[in-house]
C-alpha cells in the first residue's frame, strides 16, 4: 500500500473539528427527553463509620427517595476481583450499606423535577452515622492495630505481591555504589472538563433499557450492568455521545451510573444525573498517589547492576471494576526496570485500602510512578558516581540491535533505538550550553536574584494496545484481547466504519478514515466513522490503555481491504476484467478499458444482484476482528527534556524549555499525534507541579474546588518541541504503536530532575510531586547553601521495615 496526500502518514483536519469549532456537539448534558426528572446524591459526610439511621425527607413517596433498602432486589454490588490467590475481595455498594467509607460515598438519592429541586430535598434527608476512626495515612493503615475499612479481612491490604528475578544479592556485593531514596507521587485525577453523567429511560416497545452516559468503554459498561442489574444484555441499550475528555476517569463502571440504571427500571420517565465539579472532586475515582523506596546497585562506570524497590499504593476504600485496585501497584512494579538492561531485580508492591475514594486509570496508568522512581534514581546514581545524568542513561539503555528485547519482568520492546532519542533531546535543549550558563552564573545576572536553572531529563517506555495473554497475565475480570470494526458501502457508495472503540478528544474518527482511504480511495472527509452505540457498533472493549489506534486501526485495516477485495470483484464482473486489474482511487474502480464510480458499484451489489455472477454474494459489508499475532504489547518510548528556573526567593518554578523525542511507531496523523503529546505533557506538568488531592487527619478533604485544586494554563505550559523518531513495530498491523498516554508519563521525572538539578548547590533533592512554591521554598529557606545530600522533598515519611 502506497502512502497518499490524504492516508497515514498525512496531517489531515479532523473531522470532528466542524461540529465541535462550531458548537455543534452533542454532549450528555446536551440530550432532552420529555419528562425527565434530576436525580441528586446524597454523599457521606465522614470518612468513616457505621449508617444507623437514613430519613427520608417529608412528603417523598416510593419511586423518589431511594437508599440501600429501596434497592434491595433490584441491583447487586459492583464486584471487580483480582483473580490472584491472595485478593481480598470488596463489594461497592450503588448506595452505602452497613458502612460509609470515605466521604462523597453515596448513601441515598432522590428524584426530583430538576435538578435544584433534587438537591433541596437531598439537604433534607437526615443521616445517622456512629463515626469511626478513618485511615488516611496508607502508611498507618497497616499497623497491627488499623482500624479495619472492611470488617471481614484480616488487614487492610487488598493484595502484597513480590518477586526476586535474577541474582540481586550478588550484583549487590560486586556494586561500587549503593543507594537507597523514597519518593512519593500525589494523589490527583484527570478532572475531565465534562463531569459523569448518565440519562436511562425504559423503551417499552423495545423492551429494552436504554442509558446515556458519558464513558469511554460502551459495551464494556453494558455488560458489567447487565450482571448488576440481573438482566440480558439484549436489553440494555449503552449510548455514548460526544465525551468531553475521558482520561481513564471514564472507563469504569462507576455506582452513580448503575443507581441512575437501576432507577430506570422502576421508573415511568427518564432519569438523568449530570455530576457537579464538588461531586467529582470528592466522588470521581483518583489517581497515582504512590510511595516508593528504591534501592540501586551500580558499578564504578555507572553500569545499572541491580534494583530494589517496594511499592506501596494507597488505593482508597473499594476496588473498581473492571480494573481491580491490584492495577496501579501491579504496574509500577512491573515497569520500574524502564528502558534499561537491568537484569538483576527485586520488588515488594502493596496495594492498601484506605477511607479515601477509589483509584483508577488515569492517563498513564502508574507508569509516570514508576518513572519517576527510575528516573529520580538514575539522576541520584550519576550525582554520586560524578557523572552526567545523560551519560548514565546512555550507559544502560536497550541498544537497537538488542530489539525485540525481553525486560527482566517479561516485557519484550518490539523496536525502536532508545540511546538515539536520548541523544537527539540533549541536542535540541542544548545540554553543553546549559552547563556553561550554569558554570557562569548566568541565570542570575538579569536582577541579581536567587534563581537557578536546570535540566533534567525522563525516559520512558509504554505498553500500548496490550494482547490477550499480557491481559490474562493480569488476572483483570476482562481481558481486553480484541476490537473489531464493521466497513459498510452502502448502495449510494458512501461507506461507513463502525467500532466500539469510543472517541473522547483522540480524533480517531479522522484516523480510522485515513486508514480507509488508503484501501478504497474515498477522501477521509467523505468516510463516516460510527462509535458510542451498543446497539449499531460490533463488540469492542473501548478506548484506553493506548490500544485504540493498533486495535481498532488493525480492524478497519482488515475489514477495509476485505471490504475492497469485494468492490474489486464486483468492479471486474461488471466491468469484464480480472479482480486484480482494478485499481481503486479518487472514488472510483479503474480497469484496463473502463471505470465506475463506487456508487454505480454499490448500487450493483444491492440493488441489481441480477448483473453479478452466481459466486458473488449481495451486499458489501464486511466485519472484521483484530488480534495483534504477537500479544504482548507494542512499546512506544520517548525522552523528554525539561529546563527550568527556580526562584530560590519564592520557591516558583518556570519551564523554559521542553523537548519531547518520540517513537510511536508509524505516525497515522502527525497533527492529531503532535496534540496528544502536548495535552499529555501539560497533564504531566500539572502532575509535577500543581495537583493534589490532600486530607485532613479525619478523612476529610482539603481541595473540593478549582480555588484549591490547581490544573496548569497558558502561563505554566511552554511551547512543546515534538522531534518523531517512527520505528515501526514489528508487531502490529501498519507498524503502529500506541501513543494516547505517554505524553503524561515523563514530565513529573523530568521536571523533578530539572529542579533538582538547578538546586544541587542547595544540596535539595526533589522527591515527592507536586513541587508546590510551599514546598520548594520551606526546603531552599531550611537549607541554604548545604552541599550534602538531602531528600528535601521527600517529606512523606518512610514506611517501617516490613510494612510493604
Amino acid at each position: 500500500m502506497s502512502p497518499t496526500p490524504r492516508g497515514v502518514g498525512a496531517r489531515v483536519q479532523r473531522n470532528e473539528d466542524r461540529r465541535h469549532l462550531g458548537g455543534q456537539g452533542t454532549f450528555l448534558a446536551d440530550i432532552a427527553l420529555p419528562g425527565t426528572c434530576d436525580l441528586a446524591f446524597v454523599r457521606s459526610p465522614i470518612a468513616h463509620g457505621r449508617l444507623r439511621r437514613i430519613c427520608p425527607p417529608a412528603g417523598t413517596t416510593s419511586g423518589t427517595f431511594w437508599s440501600a433498602v429501596e434497592l434491595e432486589g433490584l441491583a447487586h454490588p459492583i464486584v471487580a476481583d483480582a483473580r490472584h490467590p491472595a485478593w481480598r475481595a470488596s463489594e461497592y455498594p450503588l448506595l452505602a450499606r452497613g458502612k460509609v467509607r470515605f466521604v462523597g460515598e453515596p448513601v441515598a438519592a432522590v428524584i426530583a423535577g430538576s435538578r435544584a429541586l433534587a438537591e433541596d430535598l437531598a439537604e433534607q434527608v437526615e443521616i445517622d452515622i456512629d463515626e469511626l476512626p478513618p485511615l488516611v495515612d496508607p502508611v498507618l493503615a497497616l499497623a497491627p492495630d488499623a482500624p479495619l475499612v472492611h470488617d471481614h479481612w484480616a488487614d487492610n491490604r487488598f493484595l502484597a505481591t513480590s518477586a526476586d528475578l535474577g541474582d540481586v544479592d550478588a550484583a549487590k556485593a560486586e556494586a561500587a555504589v549503593s543507594i537507597t531514596r523514597h519518593y512519593a507521587m500525589g494523589r490527583h485525577s484527570g478532572v475531565p472538563m465534562e463531569t459523569r453523567g448518565a440519562l436511562a429511560h425504559y423503551d417499552q416497545r423495545l423492551d429494552q433499557l436504554v442509558v446515556y452516559c458519558s464513558t469511554q468503554v460502551p459495551h464494556l459498561v453494558r455488560t458489567a450492568l447487565a450482571e448488576v442489574l440481573g438482566i440480558a444484555e439484549r436489553r440494555l441499550r449503552i449510548v455514548a455521545p460526544d465525551v468531553g475528555g475521558g482520561f481513564g476517569i471514564k472507563c469504569n463502571l462507576d455506582p452513580e451510573v448503575a443507581l441512575v440504571a437501576a432507577v430506570a427500571l422502576r421508573s415511568p420517565y427518564p432519569v438523568r444525573w449530570i455530576e457537579d465539579r464538588w461531586e467529582h472532586f470528592v466522588g470521581a475515582i483518583h489517581a497515582r498517589d504512590h510511595r516508593y523506596r528504591i534501592t540501586a546497585h551500580a558499578a564504578a562506570d555507572g553500569e545499572l547492576l541491580a534494583v530494589e524497590a517496594d511499592v506501596l499504593v494507597d488505593v482508597g476504600a473499594y476496588s473498581v471494576w473492571p480494573w481491580t485496585a491490584a492495577m496501579e501497584a501491579g504496574m509500577s512494579s512491573g515497569m520500574i526496570p524502564g528502558p534499561y538492561q537491568l537484569r538483576n531485580y527485586r520488588f515488594t508492591s502493596t496495594t492498601v485500602a484506605t477511607n479515601k475514594p477509589p483509584l483508577g486509570p488515569y492517563r498513564g496508568v502508574a507508569r509516570p510512578g514508576a518513572c519517576f522512581a527510575i528516573e529520580r534514581t538514575m539522576d541520584e546514581l550519576a550525582i554520586v558516581l560524578g557523572m552526567e545524568p545523560r551519560d548514565i542513561r546512555l550507559r544502560n539503555l536497550v541498544q537497537r540491535h538488542q530489539m525485540p528485547y525481553t525486560s527482566v519482568t517479561g516485557r519484550v520492546y518490539d523496536s525502536g533505538d532508545y540511546p538515539e532519542s536520548v541523544r537527539r533531546a540533549a541536542h535540541l535543549v542544548d545540554h553543553d550550553g546549559i552547563r556553561s550558563r550554569q558554570q557562569a552564573g548566568a541565570e542570575s545576572e538579569r536582577d541579581g536574584s536567587g534563581r537557578r536553572i536546570g535540566v533534567g531529563y525522563a525516559i520512558y517506555t509504554e505498553q500500548t494496545a496490550h494482547g490477550t495473554k499480557e491481559w490474562a497475565l493480569r488476572g483483570l475480570p476482562v481481558v481486553f484481547g480484541f476490537e473489531q470494526v464493521r466497513a459498510v458501502l452502502d448502495p449510494s457508495g458512501s461507506l461507513t466504519l463502525s467500532t466500539g472503540i469510543q472517541s473522547h478528544g483522540q480524533g480517531l474518527e479522522t484516523s480510522l478514515a485515513q486508514v480507509a482511504h488508503d484501501l478504497l480511495g474515498l477522501d477521509p472527509a467523505e468516510v463516516s466513522v460510527r462509535h458510542g452505540d451498543t446497539d449499531t457498533a460490533p463488540y469492542g472493549m473501548g478506548t484506553f490503555a493506548s490500544r485504540s489506534m493498533v486495535m481498532a486501526g488493525g480492524a478497519a485495516h482488515g475489514a477495509c481491504t476485505q471490504l475492497a477485495d469485494k468492490v474489486k470483484d464486483v468492479a471486474g464482473a461488471l466491468m469484464g476484467c480480472a479482480k486484480n486489474d482494478v485499481e481503486l482511487r479518487g472514488g472510483k474502480a479503474e480497469g484496463p478499458n473502463s471505470s465506475l464510480t463506487l456508487a454505480e458499484i454499490a448500487h450493483a451489489a444491492y440493488l441489481r444482484p441480477d448483473l453479478l455472477p452466481q459466486r458473488l454474494p449481495p451486499g458489501l459489508d464486511v466485519t472484521c476482528a483484530y488480534q495483534p499475532l504477537v500479544d504482548t504489547g507494542a512499546y512506544s518510548y520517548a525522552t523528554h527534556a525539561a529546563v527550568v528556573e527556580v526562584d530560590l526567593d519564592d520557591g516558583h518554578v518556570r519551564l523554559l524549555d521542553y523537548v519531547v523525542v518520540e517513537d510511536c511507531g508509524t505516525v497515522v496523523n502527525p497533527m492529531i499525534v503532535d496534540g496528544q503529546i502536548q495535552g499529555g505533557v501539560a497533564q504531566g506538568i500539572g502532575t509535577a507541579l500543581l495537583e493534589e488531592f490532600t486530607y485532613d487527619e479525619l478523612g476529610q478533604p482539603k481541595v473540593t474546588t478549582f480555588a484549591d485544586y490547581l490544573m496548569p494554563g497558558a502561563t505554566e505550559v511552554p511551547d512543546i518541541r515534538i522531534e518523531h523518531m517512527g520505528t515501526p513495530s514489528p508487531f502490529t498491523t501498519l507498524g503502529i504503536k500506541g501513543m494516547g498516554e505517554g505524553g503524561a508519563i515523563a514530565p513529573p521525572a523530568a521536571i523533578a530532575n530539572a529542579v533538582t538539578d538547578a538546586l544541587r548547590p542547595q544540596g535539595i533533592a526533589v522527591n515527592r510531586t507536586p513541587i508546590t512554591p510551599q514546598r520548594l521554598w520551606l526546603a531552599c529557606a531550611d537549607r541554604p547553601a548545604r552541599h550534602d545530600r538531602v531528600d528535601g522533598l521527600a517529606d512523606s515519611a518512610p514506611w517501617p521495615d516490613g510494612a510493604s
